[in-house]
């Protein structure tokens, strides 16, 4: 071979091992350092929190507000439920307070705490209907500083804190300021709103514009004996067909699996009895897994939180038909009724949309007749506006 060749032939070995270590190279395992670093994944964004608490005057002239608040309440959730911060929907939680009842403590202004943050919107909505009045003095200071200092509120400032208390009567009675609540309220970023049940101007004169102005929230009044609007709809004889489907979907486990099944069923009567839309509205509510979450109670949604659930479930706590299944036949029912409660929650969703876009046409329509201020207007109006503040995008 002369010279010539011998160069050429050595050079395409060296271009062939080259190109075979290049060709290797991506294959091999590379050290991280802070030049070479690991490809990062962006985590998820988190779901943001809005905690409410609602602290009710249950004094003598209080019955209208208390009617108005049981049909409200799913309203509400359900506006809290089209909110959504970069495209992830927050989870809500409840509080509910009464002040005013002459039989709760003196030492504790008459204040009594219904219900602490929950997302068991069940308990919240049965215990609404439990409410009665009774003359009493409405110490409004005292019941918002109770809420503020018994309640685990979140310390993050991203996430919507809000406070709503509706009555009548002097705002300034009894021995907590209300200026103590509202520097409170500054501390952990909550908002007071303070709804006047009757005349605008004679709420201002009896200082609960004072409270919303402290407590840098809204301060709005309501006629709390307006009859609660029940606008009928095409579309509510389906909602409570798919939401008797979707209360089939539902296993209950451990010690209170029995009872907040049956709990659920005496909600939905309960508010089907009331208020025809209330009850359209709390199926609405149930349609959505970031609102309605039974965890607690419940094998399928507490499954989808937690997988190992299934393992460690005492098999005796479920349901009759249940307790002599194995685990992996436990696994495919579960596995069953989650498919089906998503099937159905989208159909709820699908039709509840409508169900809206009727009833925003009939209110349009029925505008110019009447525009009575209640409680379930006021308090939408409200975190409509608010929650933009905290990024909260509401449909």
């Amino acid at each position: 071979m002369n010279t010539l060749n011998k160069l050429f032939a050595g050079s395409l070995l060296i271009m062939g091992a080259t190109a075979f270590m290049y060709y290797k190279k991506p294959l091999a395992a590379q050290p991280t350092s802070p030049e070479n670093p690991l490809p990062q994944h962006p985590a998820p964004p988190a779901a943001r929190k809005v905690q409410v608490a609602v602290l009710l005057d249950v004094s003598n002239s209080m019955d209208g507000l208390i009617e108005q608040a049981k049909a409200q309440l799913w309203n509400m959730v359900s506006v809290l439920g089209k909110a959504t911060c970069n495209d992830v929907a927050p989870t809500v939680e409840i509080a509910l307070y009464e002040y005013g009842r002459p039989t709760n403590d003196s030492r504790s202004g008459y204040v009594k705490q219904i219900n602490y943050f929950t997302r068991d919107l069940d308990e919240v909505s049965r215990n609404l209907f439990k409410l009665t009045t009774n003359g009493g003095d409405e110490y409004c200071g005292h019941v918002m500083y109770t809420s503020l200092t018994s309640l685990e509120w979140d310390a993050s400032p991203d996430n919507y804190k809000v406070i709503f208390i509706a009555g009548n009567e002097d705002f300034l009675q009894g021995d907590i300021p209300f200026t103590r609540a509202c520097s409170e309220a500054k501390k952990k970023g909550v908002i007071i709103n303070t709804i006047y049940c009757g005349d605008r101007m004679q709420g201002i004169k009896e200082h609960w514009n004072l409270g919303s102005e402290c407590g840098t929230g809204s301060f709005t009044n309501i006629n709390q004996n307006a009859e609660v609007i029940d606008i009928a709809t095409p579309y509510d004889t389906v909602l409570f067909q798919l939401n008797i489907q979707l209360n089939a979907t539902y296993i209950g486990y451990g010690q209170a699996g029995r009872a907040n099944a049956s709990k659920q069923a005496e909600v939905d009567q309960l508010n089907y009895k009331n208020n025809k839309a209330a009850a359209a509205q709390r199926v609405a509510v149930k349609g959505k897994k970031q609102l309605y979450n039974n965890s607690s109670w419940d094998l399928v949604d507490a499954s989808n939180d937690d997988a190992t659930v299934l393992d460690k479930v005492a098999l005796n706590t479920l349901p009759d038909e249940l307790k002599n299944k194995s685990r992996n036949e436990i696994k495919q029912i579960v596995a069953t009724k989650s498919r089906e409660r998503t099937n159905i929650q989208k159909e709820i969703s699908a039709v509840s949309v409508k169900r809206d876009a009727f009833i925003a046409a009939e209110k349009a329509r029925r505008s110019t007749k009447t525009n009575e201020r209640t409680l379930e207007s006021e308090i939408e109006k409200i975190i409509r506006q608010q929650a933009q503040k905290y990024n909260l995008k509401i449909q």
